[in-house]
């Protein structure tokens, strides 16, 4: 990896020393020092640190009482952003268990596989999933503990409320059912918190896009030290507050949005799922300083026909991952408010970032340098050697924050990790490369490259100068069949607002051919309303190759 990128590290020591407790601790933490803090505002509603503390420690003597959590035993979590994921969360730890987060559109069988592969016995999910987790129960699962969103709606509010948030509580007749309310009010205290660094913290599934979904083993120890080194490299301080936009259940809004703050004691003003308006009427009232987004919310934020009226002025850090933010998108993101945006990245196997861009420096469409105390390079990925500058090759990453290791899946494992100059290190599967100044760019999934008569065609590439044309609001490239060519190009894209009806395959053909290299030019454009997106807000490729490659197989 070199050290060329040590010139541009942020004005913070190289290294990182992460406290040697559990995430549990760090809620302690902060609700003794801040007791009467807001920790968490949700539409309007305030949960100070202290109250959080105690509802999360009454939820944890009622797992541990009453449904028989003990010691490394793993609670799945199935719930959208709310006070109740982060008292869930929490309490799970304080019961020194493993949080399981399942992702809430999941559906009964998706959900049952995770119930079964993790061994989660306890659950906790809202009311309106009820019916998917009840045939489960008997069936892996002994106890689900039923939220309702609006038992934490207790002040009034003017802002645009979900109608599944504000639903009121339903009472619950079946077997092994328990409404949260009834836990909360049961009093349980629960016993001494045993959980070291080394204990099991918390195994996010991986979106299964090859066979189902694995999960990830997380430590305490690897979870806090993402917790830690975000606001370290930010050099984010208490006072902060931030809008939390990301899904809980997926690491980057669990470290960004949730256990970063409560380890800061910054202030978490909850926002469900993604709404424009609502998010922006927010950061005014709350006087919002930084968020962790993806760049499709971005997009979504600047289309917006209300954009003028928007006061995001006391916004001073926008940043994310997922996706590279399309440079003309970003440059109208710092023509109109000044803001940059500061992109990193990670996977749920690195609980998070291993790079970010230097606050001060940061690259567009750029993954940023190696975290604090982490080696990341690229390398062949074939025979392992380390590449020079500028040649593609696969990311591999050593860490504090690499996880252990699939759960039960040795075949997995043996597959994701090699052994580099005596350290272990985890292959990403992304194909990148490194610049002269030591940042790191992705090129692309490692399958995901286009074979255009021998051409290499990076569809990430080809999508960031796409964006750049006015009239484009979304955009992915996949592969399509060529009897001449093996496969070319094709690109699938919803026009904004203004041109639709407009604008026609044909003159993006011809924009195309002026702007990039003619292998690289889509040979055909499918204007698409919308595009399929996963629950993180990422544009979802997979699907779209799959019904093209049905369609090339169909003849079509």
């Amino acid at each position: 990896m070199g050290t060329r990128h040590l010139q541009f590290w942020p004005n913070v020591p190289h290294r990182l020393t992460p406290p040697e407790t559990s995430v549990w601790f760090n809620l302690e933490v902060s609700a003794t020092r801040f007791p009467d803090k807001p920790a968490v505002v949700y539409y309007d509603t305030v949960l100070t640190f202290s109250a959080l503390r105690r509802e999360a420690e009454r939820l944890a003597g009622f797992l541990q009482r009453e449904c028989g959590v003990r010691r490394g035993d793993r609670v799945g979590l199935y719930l959208q952003n709310s006070p109740q994921f982060i008292i869930g969360y929490y309490a799970i730890l304080r019961a020194d268990a493993m949080v399981v987060p399942i992702n809430p559109m999941l559906l009964t069988k998706e959900v049952g596989h995770i119930v079964t592969d993790s061994g989660a016995s306890v659950l906790i999910a809202a009311q309106d999933q009820v019916a998917r987790v009840v045939p489960l129960i008997g069936h892996g699962l002994s106890r689900v503990i039923v939220a309702a969103y609006s038992d934490y709606l207790t002040a009034p509010t003017d802002l645009d409320v979900p109608a599944w948030i504000k639903a009121p509580r339903d009472a619950q007749a079946a077997a092994g059912l328990t409404l949260w309310s009834d836990a909360m009010a049961a009093g349980a205290t629960p016993g001494p918190h045993l959980a070291t660094p080394e204990d099991l913290c918390v195994m996010p599934y991986t979106s299964g896009t090859t066979g189902n979904p694995k999960g990830c083993v997380h430590r305490h120890r690897s979870v806090m030290f993402t917790s830690v080194a975000g606001p370290q490299w930010n050099r984010s301080f208490q006072d902060e507050t931030i809008l939390a936009v990301l899904p809980y259940f997926h690491v980057t809004g669990m470290q960004g949005s949730m256990n970063s703050p409560i380890y800061s004691g910054v202030t978490i003003v909850l926002l469900p799922r993604w709404d424009r308006d609502v998010a922006a009427a927010l950061i005014k009232r709350y006087g919002v300083t930084a968020m962790t987004v993806v760049p499709t919310m971005v997009v979504d934020l600047l289309s917006s026909p209300n954009l003028a009226s928007y006061d995001l002025s006391s916004l001073r850090q926008l940043g994310g991952g997922g996706a590279a933010m399309p440079e003309a998108v970003a440059q109208k993101l710092q023509d109109r408010y000044g803001l940059g945006f500061i992109e990193g990245y990670g996977l749920t196997e690195t609980m998070a970032p291993t790079h970010i861009n230097p606050p001060l420096r940061p690259k567009k469409q750029c993954l940023g340098i190696p975290l604090f105390n982490t080696d990341a390079r690229v390398v062949n990925p074939d025979t392992l050697a380390e590449l020079e500058v500028g040649e593609v090759g696969e990311i591999v990453s050593h860490g504090p924050q690499v996880f252990d290791g699939y759960w039960n899946n040795p075949t997995a494992n043996a597959a994701c990790f090699v052994e580099i100059d005596g350290k272990r290190f985890f292959r990403t599967g992304d194909l990148g490369r490194i610049d002269d100044d030591g940042y790191f760019f992705l090129v692309d999934r490692l399958k995901r490259m286009i074979n255009v008569a021998g051409f290499k065609v990076w569809p990430a590439e080809v999508e960031a100068m796409l964006y750049a044309h006015p009239a484009i609001q979304e955009a992915v490239i996949i592969a399509r069949k060529d009897p001449r060519r093996g496969e070319t190009v094709k690109a699938v894209v919803v026009l904004k607002a203004a041109a639709r009806g407009q604008v026609d395959e044909a003159q993006l053909i011809a924009w195309a051919r002026d702007n990039m290299a003619a292998y690289k030019v889509p040979g055909s454009f499918e204007l698409a309303e919308t595009l399929p997106k996963t629950a993180t807000g990422k544009i979802q490729w997979r699907v779209l190759q799959e019904q093209q490659d049905e369609r090339d197989r169909a003849g079509g």
